[in-house]
């Protein structure tokens, strides 16, 4: 028997999806602005989680430019069916206000690290597709319906459509199949069909703290669906409980006929969630009734399970990245484009990586930022970095950042004369600030640079040395709870990613190819720190 503690997807990994094919299981879970498109994870044990090829590796499958803050890839569906995986995912190009625009694709692939194929258009009605395989062969999509009304409830039930694989499209008139209970916000929904039932699971509440899983069920699959007097899983009347914002699931069975429920959640740290929303997981069993409960009872998420199946390799993540594999390595992002050559090189000067400055920080177009999500509340990340500025329009160096309206920057740049100094600036939103008050720190005009960042719940601290030994502080201790979804809410915007640490180089000038300043970047060190 093997115990592991949730979440099981630490860090920004919402939205889980899950299959089995065979011994063999798979998530997937969103991404938002962060290219490439999509996260995949392989098991074998429930446990124990390798990370796969993204699949939305091209611009053709997943153009991302202009995308606002957390648009972008939402909770993507993944399943299997007669030798052919596929992939739902929603490309969201606008959120804010009444209106939504609310792109839904489909790729295949007949092996999970691909190649995928250029995606098929399905609708733009709602988010959250998802594709049920019925064993008649039929195939049915079904998402949330959103109602853009002014004085409407803006979530207006799930609706259901059939799929036709040899047409490559939707076929018939979707059937809006179920409203949802009176916690309202229905969305998530994936369809299951067991004991002579068609089972409706969806998300319910909001993706915050009255987040849930809620379960509803009909003899047929255009209904009517009763819905479970119960929720399946919810933490919303439990602030204390150390597992929050817990829902949005997909059930997935072992070959035993073991049922279980991967779920998203948060572990917050002073209130707010600065890793994001997580991946969780439960282990189900039915109730005498035909409904599906927690195994161990109750509605809060369990802080650890226990799984049967035999203990498959682990697969951490390296704490030290060396940029000498000729590719980045899997857990790296970036923003809304790919990683090629307008952005960086791993070949210009071998063993390192070579950041070409492109547009601000800020951008949503063009902007080079590499880097890899946050997973624990205490961590310290190291970069070493030469850059030569020619400009104070030049900047380079180690970001912590939520999204382009939340983010803190130490970076080299070069004051009017030419020499190199140590900056910060931070966002709060939509204002900006300066913890040196308009000051820098002078440092030598050749030789490496190291930058670290130290995050200690919701305290950062940035520090820097000439010599990679004799860490100098710099900006003092700065409050990071806006690195949340929560602080977005506060504020009356909408968040939906988590932190992440990054390389960046901006070059402000518009010099032509070939002028534009780069940053090069020999390692970057992400450890935990122990209490």
């Amino acid at each position: 028997m093997l115990t592991a503690h949730n979440p099981i997807l630490k860090g920004f990994h919402p939205d889980p999806s899950i299959c089995r094919v065979g011994q063999d299981y798979y998530i997937a879970t969103s991404t938002f602005q962060w290219f490439p498109g999509v996260e995949l994870y392989h098991s074998r044990d429930l446990i124990h989680w390798e990370q796969l090829p993204s699949p939305l590796t091209r611009v053709s499958q997943l153009d991302l430019r202009g995308n606002p803050n957390s648009g972008g890839v939402w909770a993507p569906c993944l399943s299997h069916s007669d030798g052919i995986f596929y992939l739902i995912y929603t490309n969201v190009k606008n959120f804010h206000g009444i209106y939504k625009d609310t792109h839904n694709y489909l790729v295949t692939a007949t092996d999970i690290r691909g190649p995928w194929s250029e995606p098929v258009y399905l609708n733009s009605s709602g988010f959250d597709p998802s594709l049920f395989h019925d064993d008649d062969g039929r195939k049915w999509l079904v998402n949330m319906k959103w109602d853009p009304r002014y004085g409407n409830h803006p979530f207006d039930g799930i609706l259901l459509q059939e799929y036709s694989s040899a047409e490559k499209r939707l076929i018939g008139q979707p059937v809006n199949i179920f409203k949802g209970t009176d916690v309202r916000v229905t969305e998530a929904p994936h369809l299951y069909k067991m004991n002579g039932y068609y089972y409706l699971m969806v998300a319910e509440g909001g993706t915050s703290y009255a987040h849930g899983i809620q379960m509803a069920r009909a003899k047929s699959i255009t209904g009517p669906y009763e819905a479970d007097p119960l929720p399946l899983l919810t933490t919303r009347h439990d602030r204390d409980y150390p597992l929050q914002r817990a829902g949005h699931g997909c059930l997935v069975d072992t070959p035993d006929g073991d049922l279980y429920t991967v779920f998203l959640c948060g572990r917050p740290a002073d209130g707010r969630c600065i890793l994001g929303r997580e991946t969780g997981i439960a282990q189900l069993a039915w109730s005498e009734d035909g409904w599906l409960r927690l195994k161990d009872g109750g509605i809060l998420p369990p802080l650890t399970y226990t799984s049967k199946l035999p203990k498959a390799p682990a697969n951490p993540i390296p704490e030290i990245d060396i940029f000498n594999q000729g590719t980045l390595p899997r857990h790296y992002k970036t923003l809304r484009l790919p990683f090629g050559e307008r952005m960086g090189s791993l070949t210009a000067r071998p063993g390192w990586l070579r950041l070409y400055g492109r547009e601000a920080i800020t951008s949503w177009n063009e902007t080079t930022l590499v880097g890899r999500r946050l997973q624990a509340h205490r961590t310290e990340t190291t970069v070493k970095m030469d850059f030569a500025p020619g400009d104070y329009q030049h900047m380079a160096g180690l970001a912590v950042m939520y999204d382009s309206y939340n983010f803190f920057y130490l970076h080299m740049t070069a004051d009017d004369r030419g020499h190199r100094e140590l900056r910060i600036i931070y966002r709060d939103n939509k204002d900006f600030f300066d913890p040196l008050n308009g000051g820098f720190v002078t440092i030598p005009d050749e030789g490496s640079v190291w930058l670290r960042a130290r995050l200690e719940g919701t305290e950062l601290r940035f520090l820097y040395a000439t010599d990679g030994k004799n860490y100098t502080p710099i900006g003092g201790v700065l409050d990071c709870a806006n690195l949340s979804d929560e602080h977005y809410a506060a504020m009356g915007h909408e968040g939906h990613t988590g932190t992440f640490v990054c390389m960046a180089c901006q070059d402000l000038s518009g010099c032509v190819e070939g002028d534009v300043c780069y940053a090069d970047f020999e390692s970057m060190t992400c450890r935990t720190l122990m209490d």
